[in-house]
């Protein structure tokens, strides 16, 4: 069985910021690409910040220069360091990765989610 467990969301006033944190476990063999989405109320969960094992970035534009995203492969997690937070940040936010378990099976496995509040 592989985990991925959050940590770090809270309440923040706009211009402040937060360090959201994940952590995978169980039976890995190999992590691959780990990403942290978001869904609003009422919205579409949409992907917020990914990267590759080998640390490549992508971002979504609404957080360009504004949030960074990092791993340690070591120890199987990522982060997602929050700067210039703004009210429409407001969400529930999901770590998300893709793991190999064993040499030949990958899943994608989701995180249990942890609340972002950025008040105005």
């Amino acid at each position: 069985q592989v985990q991925l467990v959050e940590s770090g969301g809270g309440l923040v006033q706009a211009g402040g910021s937060l360090r959201l944190s994940c952590a995978a476990s169980g039976s890995i063999f190999r992590v691959n690409a780990m990403a942290w989405y978001r869904q609003a109320p009422g919205k579409e969960r949409e992907l917020v910040a990914e990267i590759t094992s080998g640390g490549s970035t992508n971002y979504a534009d609404s957080v360009k220069g504004r949030f960074t995203i990092v791993r340690d492969n070591a120890k199987n997690t990522v982060h997602l360091q929050m700067n210039s937070l703004k009210p429409e940040d407001t969400a529930v936010y999901y770590c998300n990765a893709r793991i190999a378990t064993t040499v030949i099976r990958a899943n994608t496995y989701w995180g249990q989610g942890t609340q972002v509040t950025v008040s105005s």
